[in-house]
């Protein structure tokens, strides 16, 4: 059996998608490419398919993660390309390496998030940021199925700058599909995307650093706790993507790829495949 680990993005209107409305995209683009999947045993069998912390619905993501476990050996380049294309655009995938290690969630400890606050000028970004960062507690409260929860959204954040972004037209998306070289695959994709809508004013950029903690700490945490600490209210819903996600690291504070280790492995294994064949080859 083999496992596959895909990288995917929720961009422009399709960051409204659910988990469950990818899911059943997914399965559908897994039927059409024609993919071997291993199926689970039981009365009801279904695709091998593991997810690893989806993104909220309503956020824009380019860094989200599954894995699938096939039954038949297939180049994960080719397999990406044929899911790609059955995939609506916007839901793309944009990696695929061959599993060779193991606990893919358990590299996924935090994420870089960039948020987009139309309205809010540079300068009370940073003064809402500042006053942020100084706290040593910053408490929110969220209603879960349990009722009104109280808890805090500071410790959780590694790091939280405020950025300007100048005025842009509104383009379409870029390729989803461009080939990158393979020293930039070894660090996730960090830069900003496309604005899922049109402005024609300046606004304030935050780039935000959060550790997977429970309570999970969401962008839309730091939001409430941005307006208790500095009464930051954005005129209109912030647009969240979410840029990375993957293991952190302490002593640098950036978020490194979690499929990095995968292709280390492949990339090790195969001079030793090479040795081997040369080995067995008669003299």
């Amino acid at each position: 059996m083999q496992r596959i680990r895909l990288r995917y993005t929720k961009r422009g209107r399709l960051r409204f998608t659910s988990h469950r409305d990818f899911q059943r995209a997914f399965e559908r683009a897994l039927r059409r490419a024609e993919v071997p999947m291993a199926y689970s045993a039981g009365f009801t069998p279904h695709p091998k398919v593991s997810y690893a912390n989806a993104a909220p619905t309503g956020t824009g993501s380019e860094a989200e993660y599954l894995e699938i476990a096939l039954t038949d050996a297939r180049d994960p380049e080719k397999l990406r390309l044929l899911l790609d294309e059955s995939m609506p655009v916007g839901l793309d995938i944009i990696d695929a390496v061959e599993a060779r290690t193991s606990g893919l969630a358990d590299r996924l400890t935090a994420s870089v998030w960039e948020l987009r606050l139309d309205g809010v000028t540079p300068e009370d970004a940073e003064r809402a940021v500042d006053a942020f960062t100084s706290a040593e507690t910053v408490e929110v409260q969220r209603r879960t199925k349990n009722g009104m929860r109280t808890f805090d959204a500071r410790g959780a954040v590694a790091s939280l700058e405020a950025r300007t972004a100048q005025p842009e037209p509104h383009t379409a998306q870029p390729e989803a599909h461009t080939a990158q070289p393979e020293a930039e695959k070894s660090q996730p994709d960090t830069h900003s995307p496309q604005p899922d809508r049109p402005t024609d004013q300046a606004c304030a950029i935050l780039r935000l650093v959060v550790r997977h903690v429970t309570p999970a700490v969401r962008p839309d945490d730091v939001l409430s706790g941005l307006r208790a600490v500095a009464d930051l209210a954005p005129p209109v819903p912030a647009a969240v993507t979410r840029l990375a996600q993957g293991l952190f690291d302490e002593e640098t504070g950036t978020v490194t790829d979690p499929l990095a280790p995968d292709r280390e492995a492949v990339a090790a294994a195969s001079p030793m495949a090479a040795t081997a064949a040369a080995a067995k080859a008669p003299a």
